[in-house]
């Protein structure tokens, strides 16, 4: 859906096309994968549509000190942009964020995970439709799978009980994007998608919650 409002001849802004549905998930799910702190900063990972847009969300609050777009979800080894397009390789357009426990904590990551998108959009955000861009909140221990059940319990209250579209997943594996997706909304603030989608996401967002901003949030 992204191609329909970038402008013909912009060859790399074309991240978001249609694919099938929601792909059926597994019966049992395996056991978490703990990831380790690097450099004092903990990770957590969310899939919310295009990354574009959940990458520049992240990266404007305070005690995050990356975001980078990759995918997962899925069950094929190495995906790319283009084969998560297909919705065959049951991959997420996801991010990896690294954060300083410190100072932000997994539940607010979680907060502004919710409070920066339609929660009860099925299959994609906005203009975005397809598996590939289907909401997920990965969790990577006992903890943090309580504290995503706890907030789902809260966005049901407001929303109907079985209307938060999110799946709740234990954390497998991350795969770093191509490197033109990384600081996309950042590096190319021409884009129409950037313009008229990524753009506006992160100004709801930061109107919401002035309070979690960095200073020089943009």
């Amino acid at each position: 859906m992204k191609l329909s409002i970038i402008i013909a001849g912009l060859a790399l802004a074309i991240s978001c096309q249609n694919a099938p549905t929601k792909p059926s998930e597994p019966t049992v799910l395996p056991d978490p994968v703990q990831t380790q702190p690097q450099d004092g900063f903990s990770k957590a990972y969310f899939a919310s549509g295009c990354f574009w847009c959940v990458e520049a969300v992240y990266e404007s609050v305070e005690g995050v000190k990356e975001s980078i777009s990759g995918y997962s979800g899925g069950h094929t080894e190495n995906p790319t942009y283009q084969s998560s397009n297909t919705g065959r390789t049951g991959h997420a357009e996801a991010v990896e964020i690294y954060y300083d426990p410190q100072v932000v904590s997994f539940s607010t990551l979680v907060d502004v995970y919710f409070g920066s998108q339609n929660v009860t959009q099925a299959n994609g955000q906005g203009p975005d439709r397809g598996s590939q861009y289907r909401s997920i909140i990965f969790y990577q221990n006992d903890k943090e799978k309580e504290i995503i059940l706890q907030k789902v319990k809260e966005q049901e209250k407001i929303h109907g009980e079985g209307k938060i579209a999110a799946e709740i997943l234990p954390f497998q594996k991350f795969w770093k994007g191509e490197g033109y997706h990384q600081d996309y909304e950042r590096l190319n603030p021409g884009s129409r998608y950037i313009q008229n989608v990524s753009i506006p996401r992160l100004r709801r967002f930061q109107k919401k919650f002035p309070q979690l901003l960095k200073k020089n949030a943009h």
